[in-house]
C-alpha cells in the first residue's frame, strides 16, 4: 500500500478544520456572552484570541506589495472591516486558484503509452504540453464599481427575513393592502382547462431578440406584452457585490420575441412599467422554479404575480403521482379509466 504525503496532509488539514467547527459551536453568543465576558477566567482568553487576530489581520493588510491597493490598513469600523475582509479573501482564493490553474499547465504531461516492440514494452517519453500565455483576470476586481452606486440606488442589505413590498393604503389610510386585494376569487382559477394541442416554439434563428437597456425599449416591452395573453419569465440574480443579492437581468419570451432587460440600468422603471402586466389576472405568467423570483420581483420592483403557471412545480407534482400510482395498483388503475 503506497503512503500519500499529500493524502496525509489533506486529511490532517480536515480534521483540523473540525475541530475548530465543533469547538466554536460551545462558544456562548448574544446574552449569555455578555454574561460569561463578566468573568476573567472567560474574557482573558477571549481578550487574548481577539489580539492575535487583529494582529493577524494587521499584518495581512500592511502586505501592500501583494494586494496592491491603497488603502492596505485593516478599517477600524464593523461594516467596513467585514467587507475589507471578504474582499481580501475573495482575492486570496482567487490568486491561488489562478496559480494552481497555472502549475497543472506547466506540470501536464501525456499519460504514459506502452507500445509494444520487437516483443518488449516501450515506455514512451513524456512530453510537455505547451500552453499560451493567457491574460490573468482576478476573481474580484476592486476596481469595478459597484452597481448601486454607479446607477444611483438604494439597497437594503439588513440582515433580516423579506417582509412584502406594502405600495398601497386602504381608502381610510389605516392600513396597508395586499396589491392582489382587490381582485376576485375567480380571478385566481383558471378557466380556460380544456384540452390543448402544444405549440412547437418557432427555431431559435427566426426568433426576434432585443436587450432592453433604456426606458424607451421598456415601454415597446410593456405594449407588446399588453398585446399577448401569456408570457414566460425568468430572473438572474446576483450576490457579489450586495449581502442580500440583486436581481441583475429579466429574460422575457412571448410566441414570437425574446427580450432581456437590464435590471440594473431600469431598476426604478422597471415596476412602473411592467407591474401591472404581472399582476393582471388574465394573463398567464410562465416560469420555472419561481419561489426564489418570486421574493425578487417584490423585493426589488415592487412587483406582485397573478396567473402563474409554475412547469418546476407541475414536474414535481407529476412526479409525487407517479411515485403514489406505482404504490397504489387500486389508484393506477381508477386513474387509467380517467
Amino acid at each position: 500500500m503506497n503512503f500519500d504525503p499529500a493524502s496525509a496532509k489533506s486529511s490532517q488539514i480536515l480534521n483540523t478544520i473540525k475541530e475548530i467547527s465543533s469547538s466554536s459551536r460551545t462558544i456562548p453568543s448574544d446574552k449569555d456572552f455578555k454574561l460569561c465576558y463578566t468573568s476573567d477566567e472567560f474574557k482573558r482568553p477571549i481578550d487574548e484570541i481577539a489580539r492575535k487576530s487583529n494582529s493577524m489581520l494587521q499584518k495581512i493588510g500592511a502586505a501592500k506589495h501583494i494586494w496592491g491597493t491603497e488603502e492596505a490598513d485593516f478599517p477600524v469600523g464593523i461594516d467596513d472591516a467585514y467587507e475589507w475582509l471578504v474582499d481580501v479573501n475573495q482575492e486570496v482564493f482567487g490568486r491561488v486558484d489562478e496559480s494552481i490553474k497555472e502549475l497543472q499547465k506547466i506540470m501536464k504531461f501525456e499519460d504514459d503509452e506502452m507500445e509494444l516492440e520487437n516483443g518488449k514494452k516501450k515506455k514512451m517519453k513524456k512530453v510537455r504540453v505547451e500552453t499560451k500565455d493567457k491574460e490573468k483576470v482576478s476573481f474580484h476586481i476592486s476596481a469595478i464599481e459597484k452597481p448601486q452606486n454607479r446607477y444611483n440606488f438604494l439597497v437594503n442589505n439588513a440582515n433580516q427575513p423579506f417582509q412584502h413590498v406594502w405600495l398601497e393604503r386602504s381608502d381610510d389610510g389605516q392600513r396597508f393592502i395586499h396589491p392582489l386585494e382587490k381582485l376576485s376569487v375567480l380571478d385566481f382559477v383558471d378557466k380556460d382547462v380544456e384540452d390543448l394541442v402544444p405549440i412547437e416554439p418557432p427555431s431559435l434563428e427566426s426568433t426576434p431578440f432585443k436587450l432592453v437597456e433604456e426606458v424607451k425599449g421598456l415601454k415597446e416591452l410593456a405594449a407588446k406584452l399588453h398585446s399577448v395573453n401569456e408570457f414566460a419569465v425568468d430572473l438572474e440574480h446576483n450576490h457579489y457585490r450586495s449581502f442580500q443579492g440583486l436581481t441583475c437581468l429579466m429574460q422575457i419570451s412571448t410566441r414570437t420575441e425574446d427580450f432581456i432587460v437590464d435590471t440594473l440600468k431600469l431598476r426604478v422603471h422597471v415596476g412602473p412599467y411592467l407591474r401591472e402586466l404581472f399582476k393582471d389576472p388574465t394573463k398567464k405568467k410562465v416560469m420555472h422554479g419561481a419561489d426564489s423570483d418570486i421574493v425578487w420581483l417584490q423585493r426589488d420592483f415592487g412587483i406582485y404575480v397573478c396567473n402563474l403557471f409554475d412547469t418546476g412545480q407541475v414536474c414535481l407534482f407529476a412526479a409525487v403521482l407517479e411515485k403514489m400510482l406505482e404504490m397504489c395498483p387500486v389508484m393506477r388503475s381508477m386513474w387509467l379509466c380517467f
